[in-house]
């Protein structure tokens, strides 16, 4: 199980419904349909976990960061809403 540094320091389990459902809500905020909109939460979860494989704890920013730098390869105005928006869904 990995641990999510907050900001504050506070530790809490990392949740990827958590994750799935802030990106999504980008997504649905950009106006992506339903399916893209999935497709392209379910893929930077699945790459955030690879990332975070082995690993026991992990800083909020350096989600935060790794999240911005995916979307923006799949969708620039996803990236730009979940940047700009970062609690479309509070943590």
């Amino acid at each position: 199980m990995t641990l999510v540094v907050k900001r504050k320091g506070r530790k809490e389990a990392f949740d990827e419904k958590k994750l799935y459902a802030s990106i999504f809500a980008a997504c649905q905020e950009c106006g992506l349909e339903n399916e893209k909109s999935e497709h392209i939460s379910e893929k930077i979860v699945h790459e955030l976990n690879a990332h975070l494989k082995d690993r026991h704890e992990v800083n909020s920013t350096e989600i935060f960061g790794f999240v911005i730098e995916k979307l923006a390869r799949l969708n620039e105005a996803v990236a730009f809403m979940y940047e700009t928006h970062r609690d479309l869904v509070r943590s």
